[in-house]
């Protein structure tokens, strides 16, 4: 099989990437949009207190 590994392998790790690409996807919003919630909570220069 292709480089080495069964059918079943493939499926396994095309299931995982199924799962895991939306996971990530909502992380990377959830970041962004904490990242700039931190942001707009400093000052105009960022370190203003």
């Amino acid at each position: 099989m292709f480089l080495g590994l069964e059918w079943y392998w493939w499926l396994v790790i095309l299931a995982v990437l199924a799962i895991s690409v939306p996971f990530k996807v909502k992380f990377l919003k959830w970041w962004g949009r904490r990242a700039q919630e931190k942001k707009e909570a400093h000052g105009k220069w960022g370190d203003e207190e």
